[in-house]
């Protein structure tokens, strides 16, 4: 079982920031996609910003020039820089790796925005 361990989530007014990590092995850093999910209280789990396989990134709409991934192969580590925070920004965010038919998560970090 792959280990994702996330850390950076908190309480932030609207307009602030917050920075997500998500650290993990190097074997799973290199050869797994990596990504950020939340999901809001009552809603379904969606897509914020990915690692693509082929190494692009990719966004949600609601979140485009707001937000960005990035990641540090020093440290086998993926961040969500996540600026200009508003209140439907507020979940449970997740860490995500996945290749092929294997897909593990994080344990998941609160991120909550108050307006």
């Amino acid at each position: 079982q792959a280990q994702l361990v996330e850390s950076g989530g908190g309480l932030v007014q609207a307009g602030g920031s917050l920075r997500l990590s998500c650290a993990t092995s190097a074997s799973i850093f290199s050869t797994y996609a990596m990504g950020w999910y939340r999901q809001a209280q009552g809603k379904q789990r969606e897509l914020v910003a990915e690692f693509t396989a082929g190494g692009l990134t990719n966004y949600a709409d609601s979140v485009k020039g707001r937000f960005t991934i990035s990641r540090d192969n020093t440290k086998n580590t993926v961040y969500l820089q996540m600026n200009s925070l508003k209140p439907e920004d507020t979940g449970v965010y997740k860490c995500n790796a996945a290749y092929y038919r294997y897909n593990y998560w994080g344990q998941g970090t609160q991120v909550t925005v108050t307006s």
